[in-house]
């Protein structure tokens, strides 16, 4: 079997019951944002995946597809007033650094991902505000909403990329009814941060991933629409 097929038969053997299995493979996408296209994917493994929770992790070395413009100019190297009205395309290119975990509450309009820098010493919680995930049989779909959280060891917490949120705004990727339900969920983050409520109460920093963990592959059909999805 090709990996890309092995990708999907086993994230599809991880849903019989409705979740995925530890140590499925499954994808993780963004759509580009006031389009239909997807311009970020992930392949990453299931860590746990139950009515209140999914996590998985990204692995280091992962190929993976991101957004480039045109040209083949990194968008974090635009500059912020053109970012997002120059024609943009996509590129393969591999995750850098060490791996993150991700967690997502079903329902929930944010994800937590967990950082650490090399030799496992844990550097921060970021809080990526983005649509409620959309399950299919091979992962979840969402889009980025711009806006998010860095939320340090010592608790203390503070926006990032507002300069972004504000420029795709002005762009036209987001209208005003939009943003407000994006700062809205922001706010309600805040106040999971200031409760340490969970994941950031649940020992998470600590956890390690499976050494038997294969790094998943990226599907040659990493763009394909899924015929049903859920949330």
């Amino acid at each position: 079997m090709a990996e890309g097929g092995a990708v999907r038969a086993e994230a599809a053997a991880g849903t019989s019951a409705g979740f995925w299995a530890p140590g499925s493979q499954i994808l993780w996408r963004y759509r580009e944002n006031a389009g239909e296209r997807f311009h970020i994917a992930r392949p990453v493994t299931v860590v746990r995946d139950d009515v209140d929770l999914l996590a998985v992790w990204l692995a280091p070395g992962t190929e993976c597809v991101k957004p480039v413009l045109a040209d083949g100019t990194p968008v974090h190297v635009e500059p912020l007033r053109t970012r997002y009205t120059k024609p943009r395309t996509v590129q393969y290119d591999r995750w850098f650094g060490t791996g993150v975990l991700k967690l997502a509450r079903p329902g929930e309009p944010w994800s937590v991902w967990l950082f650490w820098e090399p030799g496992w010493r844990f550097k921060n919680w970021y809080v990526n505000l983005e649509t409620p995930r959309a399950r299919w049989h091979g992962g979840v779909d969402s889009e980025d909403h711009f806006l998010d959280i860095s939320v340090h060891p010592d608790r203390s917490w503070h926006w990032r990329d507002e300069d972004e949120f504000a420029q795709a705004r002005r762009d036209g990727l987001m209208d005003e009814p939009a943003a407000e339900r994006v700062r809205a969920a922001g706010e309600a983050a805040v106040e999971v941060i200031r409760a340490w409520g969970p994941p950031f109460s649940e020992d998470w920093q600590h956890w390690r991933p499976d050494p038997s963990w294969a790094v998943p592959s990226l599907p040659e059909d990493w763009d394909r629409t899924p015929a049903h999805v859920s949330t």
